[in-house]
């Protein structure tokens, strides 16, 4: 309901410029609203399963599709089509899904992903409507002028409430990816939180590419933007540098979301006249080395803001604001109504937040257990509903949130935790790769018969081993710290969300052992 009443509000308005089809198209709110409503129906006397999967790229098919099935009442599932197709099959088994919402063209791109004897191909399907141009004006001229008839005539959900309104599945960096279901109070929660940041003024510009699969994606990208009035413009993969960067050039965008990972390839490619017009780079899902935020804001007069989320928050729990609203290197102050407490590694016992332990968070925007998985979900929350996240942290005296690693990414060797993240940046500092564009060393750890677990230095630099050992000796380093193993690969394994492939990692080291 709260799409249908932000898209009939201001229908004239344009909602997106899409340089995802053949040429870029304009594409109003009420346009929008009028298509979904169109879809909404067809797959309300089509199709009675409750969970529908997707496969669109963030773009008008990608809006159209989930906005149809949020006012039907169906629970969208934005599959990730690079998991494979066994995990995939598996997925949708699990959820139920016997229905995909796609375009031809994905069809013909990936024949080997596991495709459902249902199919609607949305790009058809819009090619069917735009013939009866007709029907698409009396639809938009009836949604803007007659709500109430048009929310009856198409049935549109009034209030979904703690109901699941999304499923998705967790990208699967360190194990078996899990299903998440989100309730409606949950992301409109999470949006309000957002909104109550008052960051992004209408008639702010914003990039959006980031895949619906990705909670980032999906909510900030897509719900949020949408809710909070903004003009966006999409294009189909965040890899796509050359027609980002045309995009933003062209339409002066303001607004840039990313990764890390995929922020990279900004800089690489991009001429500071390029990205002159952008104003904040917003930034999440994994942590942004200090020399490469210094870099963004230095050479594009831009502010670059941190935040920190989990797909199990729907996804944002804090976020850095301009000017005196951040501290580099941080993730921002946590968002209004979030909760957080800290316990220990080891025992699980409380511990003063600005010393810092496992991150654990409670608010509106939690969500309340895994897809069919009470273990997990036993583990993950407790009965108060805090929110165990494997992150470890802690919240400075000022209210901001620094993120020291996650649980996996500390050894315990000789009784003692040592962080890998930290190892990581000053190896690239010596190297002088901190502010590199591409993802050039990570450090992991394996089994030890002797020790526990031994570090491991995995890049795709060829690195001086015993120069490295030495100076990160003469820097004080804890010897206990200091990896004695090193191995040199072609590439960092990484997941299309962006994230390091930390199975993928761990593999490279098993295939070099031997």
């Amino acid at each position: 309901m709260e799409i249908f009443k932000s898209l009939r509000s201001s229908p004239f308005r344009v909602l997106l410029l899409d340089y995802g089809l053949p040429n870029k198209t304009i594409f109003r709110r009420g346009t929008i609203l009028s298509l979904s409503l169109l879809l909404s129906k067809y797959i309300r006397e089509k199709f009675p399963e409750s969970r529908i999967g997707v496969i669109l790229p963030p773009g008008m098919l990608g809006f159209v599709a989930n906005f149809a099935l949020f006012l039907c009442g169906r629970v969208p599932l934005n599959l990730n089509f690079t998991l494979g197709a066994k995990v995939n099959t598996q997925i949708m088994n699990d959820a139920g899904v016997k229905t995909i919402l796609t375009a031809s063209v994905l069809m013909q791109k990936f024949p080997d992903f596991p495709w459902p004897k249902n199919c609607i191909l949305l790009d058809e399907f819009l090619r069917e409507i735009a013939s009866s141009r007709l029907l698409l004006i009396k639809t938009f001229l009836s949604a803007w002028l007659f709500p109430a008839r048009v929310i009856r005539q198409y049935q549109v959900i009034s209030q979904g409430g703690e109901s699941t309104a999304a499923l998705l599945f967790t990208s699967g960096s360190s194990g078996v990816p899990k299903g998440v279901p989100l309730s409606h109070v949950n992301l409109l929660e999470n949006c309000r939180q957002l909104h109550g940041l008052k960051l992004f003024d209408n008639q702010a510009k914003v990039l959006v590419n980031l895949p619906l699969f990705h909670s980032f994606g999906m909510t900030v990208g897509m719900i949020f933007s949408t809710l909070r009035g903004l003009l966006l413009v999409s294009t189909p993969s965040p890899l796509d540098h050359r027609l980002n960067i045309r995009a933003i050039y062209e339409e002066k965008v303001q607004i840039l979301l990313g990764t890390p990972t995929f922020l990279r390839g900004y800089l690489k490619k991009a001429s500071a006249k390029e990205l002159g017009s952008i104003r904040y780079v917003v930034a999440g899902a994994e942590k942004s080395p200090s020399s490469f935020r210094k870099r963004w804001e230095s050479e594009n007069n831009c502010e670059y803001l941190e935040g920190y989320g989990l797909t199990e928050a729907s996804p944002a729990i804090s976020f850095n604001l301009p000017g005196k609203g951040k501290k580099s290197g941080s993730v921002g102050r946590l968002l209004k109504g979030v909760e957080c407490r800290t316990i220990d590694p080891v025992d699980g016992s409380e511990t003063d937040t600005k010393k810092g332990g496992v991150l654990c968070f409670r608010g509106p925007n939690i969500f309340s257990g895994y897809w069919l998985d009470e273990k997990s979900t036993n583990e993950a929350l407790d009965s108060q509903g805090w929110l165990k996240t494997g992150d470890v942290g802690r919240i400075d005296a000022d209210g901001f949130l620094w993120i020291e690693g996650r649980i996996s990414r500390f050894s315990k060797i000789g009784g003692e935790m040592v962080p890998h993240a930290r190892i990581e940046e000053e190896i690239l500092d010596l190297m002088g790769f901190s502010s590199s564009e591409e993802q050039v060393l990570v450090v992991t750890a394996v089994q030890d018969d002797q020790k526990g677990e031994k570090l491991v230095v995995v890049s795709t630099l060829k690195l001086d081993q015993i120069k490295i050992r030495q100076a990160l000796s003469s820097r004080q380093i804890p010897k206990i710290w200091i990896p004695k193993h090193f191995i040199e690969v072609k590439k960092i394994p990484v997941l299309p969300s962006g994230k390091i492939d930390w199975l993928g990692v761990q593999k490279t080291f098993t295939r070099q052992d031997r």
